[in-house]
Parts: C-alpha cells; sequence; structure tokens
C-alpha cells in the first residue's frame, strides 16, 4: 500500500551543510546592503535621506534574521495514489 508521507526527490529538503551555507549566503547579503547605508549616509551628509538610510541600517538586521531564516517550501502539488487502484510489486512477482 502506497504511504503518505513519502518523499520525492523533487520535494526533498536540501541537505544540513547546504541549507546553512545558504543562510549564511543570505545573512552575508543582508549585512552587506547595511554596510552600503551606513556609509552612503556618512557621505550624504545631513538630511532626510541620510535619516532614510540610517533607519534602513538600523532595521536591516530584524529583517535579516527573518530572510536568512526563510524555511524552503518546497511542494510539487503531486499526491500519491492510495488504495487497490495502486498496486504494488513484491519480491516474489514477477510482471507478465
Amino acid at each position: 500500500m502506497a504511504d503518505s508521507d513519502v518523499v520525492r526527490i523533487t520535494t526533498a529538503r536540501s541537505s544540513a551543510a547546504d541549507d546553512m551555507k545558504l543562510r549564511k549566503r543570505r545573512y552575508a547579503w543582508s549585512m552587506s546592503i547595511r554596510l552600503v547605508c551606513f556609509l552612503a549616509a556618512v557621505i550624504v551628509g545631513s538630511g532626510v535621506f541620510m535619516w532614510l538610510l540610517i533607519a534602513g541600517a538600523v532595521f536591516l538586521p530584524l529583517f535579516a534574521v527573518v530572510i536568512a531564516n526563510a524555511v524552503d517550501q518546497r511542494d510539487d502539488g503531486f499526491t500519491l495514489p492510495s488504495g487497490p487502484s495502486a498496486p504494488e510489486l513484491t519480491a516474489g512477482e514477477r510482471p507478465d
């Protein structure tokens, strides 16, 4: 009988090492953008744009953690058939 919890290769999660590498890369990009915001705020000097850049640099870490830890939600919409319409082969049977 078909098991509904079977993991298909198209929906299998990536390895823990690959997942951690991707999270670190996302976080590094976010922190690079933060650094650019700080540097641009110093270069711009005073004004509204400077305060927008500083606000972006201050609040970006909050969003960076959420974005970096986003879970991979793979789903191809395929469901395995169950019941008598899904015959299985056993070790002793040969298809004719």
